[in-house]
């Protein structure tokens, strides 16, 4: 069963997934949780809204609840109570260049290759630093799985969702349903002290830092690399002290502004990075004045303000490739183990895939390997290739999508001038 983060926690990681998924298609976007009448007030220009507007009792669950919480041989069991959740997804964007229904498309397609929300989905998302508000979630325990559906509401039903619920125009949206999360009653909790006074030390949402966008320096289009810039856009961005955090690592960026941040990745250890979507946040440290100094020898106390969690997609770089245990499988194919090493960490429950392209112009092979399992965050990952046609392939390699870069000729003098060169993986 699962505690009062659980609801929560099912929220937090359908919007992992869909973060990872709409940031490698449209850099920029991002997936946001405010009521859908909020749409446009400080969201960014392209994304997908996530928004739990309705929750019902699970019927098949709720007559064994019931049963559930009666005495057996002097032993009183947790209340218990089975909810289905019920979503609301919305998509904005520019409609010239068809953002909302490609933002469509991706979720569409994300949350069909996971219907499940699998244990190690949920462990990573309580993980994650940008997600610390549901670290003591134990919703991986619950023994029941958590089904996503898409629901098949007719257009005049989802139309009076939002103009019942929410007041306002209809916009391009789906409903997805979350089966079923078991919250289970807490224990007999203890009582704390009555409070004598009242310190209010929250900061009011006008004055929190908001990031809209994080680009790479070298322009919007651009890639991201471990040895990038990263251009930070928003508002309220500058602090007393600004830090940039990227996963668990804060650095402190040499160039702030109200609306823009510049950040070189080289400020980050590279241990802290990982390839594919990474999560960023502005955090700025002020003074607490809700403290009172009684001296002048009492230190000065400070807080963080964090900013919204938005993401970018880190590219790896193949720096080495080397082919071991070769064997010839007749028809001039062969079979073997290719060990590509990149110059970032790969996470172990990361997915690695490796494509090869061969360079030729007679009727070129196409492969994809997903990578061998791995116990430990890693760099170095092995793929068992087989029935591979011999010759020499382009390579490639895709962590949760994100996607390594090919070298280009640039010697106009060169025969293969603009085209791609490597990086090269010769089968032979």
């Amino acid at each position: 069963m699962s505690n009062y983060l659980a609801i929560a926690t099912v929220t937090a990681t359908i919007q992992r997934i869909l973060q990872s998924a709409i940031q490698i298609n449209l850099e920029g976007a991002r997936v946001t949780t405010v009521r859908p009448s909020e749409l446009g007030n400080g969201t960014p220009e392209s994304g997908v809204n996530l928004f739990l507007y309705d929750i019902k009792h699970n019927a098949a669950w709720r007559s064994s609840m019931d049963s559930s919480t009666r005495r057996s041989k002097g032993e009183q069991i947790k209340p218990r109570v089975g909810i289905d959740l019920y979503y609301l997804l919305s998509f904005y964007g520019n409609d010239i260049e068809l953002e909302p229904q490609r933002l469509l498309g991706t979720v569409i397609s994300s949350l069909q290759e996971r219907r499940i929300l699998t244990k190690q989905m949920i462990l990573d998302t309580i993980a994650d630093p940008a997600f610390s508000f549901v670290g003591d979630s134990n919703l991986a325990e619950q023994v029941e799985l958590i089904t996503l559906m898409l629901l098949d509401l007719p257009k005049e039903e989802r139309a009076n969702i939002w103009s019942v619920f929410f007041q306002n125009s209809y916009s391009l949206s789906v409903v997805y349903h979350a089966t079923a999360v078991l919250v289970e009653g807490e224990d007999m909790p203890i009582r704390a002290l009555p409070v004598r006074d009242r310190q209010i030390g929250g900061m009011p949402f006008s004055q929190q830092p908001v990031i809209d966008r994080v680009v790479s320096h070298a322009g919007a289009n651009q890639p991201i690399l471990a040895d990038s810039a990263l251009l930070i856009y928003g508002k309220r961005l500058a602090s007393q002290v600004t830090l940039v955090r990227i996963g668990a690592v804060e650095a402190r960026p040499q160039q702030v502004s109200e609306t823009q941040i510049s950040l070189p990745l080289s400020l980050v250890p590279t241990e802290a990075l990982r390839a594919g979507v990474q999560s960023l946040q502005v955090v700025h440290q002020v003074v607490d004045t809700t403290l009172t100094r009684q001296t002048e020898a009492t230190p000065v106390r400070y807080r963080q303000v964090e900013s919204n969690v938005a993401a970018f997609v880190l590219r790896p770089t193949i720096t080495e490739m080397r082919v071991f245990n070769l064997e010839d499988s007749g028809h001039n194919l062969c079979s073997a183990e290719v060990i590509v090493q990149v110059n970032l960490l790969i996470g172990k429950t990361q997915r690695a895939i490796m494509l090869l392209n061969e360079q030729s112009s007679n009727n070129p092979a196409g492969y994809s390997f997903a990578a061998a399992p791995r116990e430990v965050d890693i760099n170095s990952i092995v793929f068992a290739i087989s029935d591979v046609k011999v010759g020499s392939y382009l390579v490639r390699l895709q962590v949760d999508g994100a996607e390594s870069i090919l070298s280009v000729d640039t010697n106009p003098n060169s025969l293969t001038f603009n085209a791609y060169i490597g990086p090269q993986l010769v089968i032979s």
